[in-house]
């Protein structure tokens, strides 16, 4: 836990830094890979410093975490599994080494693609459940690349771009509610909009 809360303080250092846009960049790109802390910590402690620059700041998040994204899916498409099927030497990095790599979680996500394919993508690019697993599974699944880039950049910039809204015509007084609520939002936000298209799908 202290090497969270460490890392979590760390991050927020750069939002006064002359080079914060960068590092929300580079943040957001590692975020999509393997690094535990999500850029949104960063992006809200800088779009409250220059509220009229949210959106920007969004745009660089997004921008990062998708380019991210697509370099995680050719982790997973070129070097998670030896031709027999077993793990390689690096996937095993990830399972001993980064929060959220199981290999149960892994076989979960398998079943999961074969049954919601693009909607599994959007709702780990929206939602709090960790990204990074998921950009790396499409890749070993197989997963349409094509397919892939859409939904990340649908969900992530989703993700950001309410988040900088919100700020933006809110200001400071909506950071408690982010805080505390944000990711509650992003997840009943999401479980009805998958639920309406699927009910559109059994009833049509």
């Amino acid at each position: 836990m202290n090497l969270i809360k460490n890392l979590y303080n760390w991050v927020l250092s750069w939002a006064e830094s002359s080079n914060a846009l960068i590092a929300l960049f580079i943040l957001a790109f590692i975020e999509s890979i393997f690094f535990p802390i999500p850029p949104d910590i960063l992006l809200i402690a800088m779009a409250m410093g220059a509220v009229a620059k949210s959106f920007k700041f969004a745009f660089i998040c997004t921008l990062g975490s998708v380019t991210g994204a697509v370099v995680g899916y050719y982790i997973g498409h070129f070097a998670w599994l030896e031709a027999n099927g077993d793990f390689t030497g690096l996937a095993n990095v990830f399972f001993n080494n980064i929060p959220g790599f199981t290999h149960e979680l892994y076989n979960n996500i398998k079943y999961l693609f074969s049954e919601w394919d693009f909607w599994i993508i959007f709702t780990a690019g929206f939602t709090p459940i960790p990204y990074k697993v998921f950009t790396i599974t499409s890749g070993a699944f197989d997963m349409n690349i094509g397919m892939f880039i859409i939904a990340s950049v649908i969900s992530r910039g989703a993700r950001f771009f309410l988040v900088a809204y919100l700020i933006w015509k809110f200001g400071p007084s909506i950071k408690n509610f982010i805080d505390k609520y944000f990711n509650w939002v992003a997840m009943g936000f999401t479980v009805l909009l998958i639920g309406g298209f699927v009910l559109i799908k059994y009833l049509i």
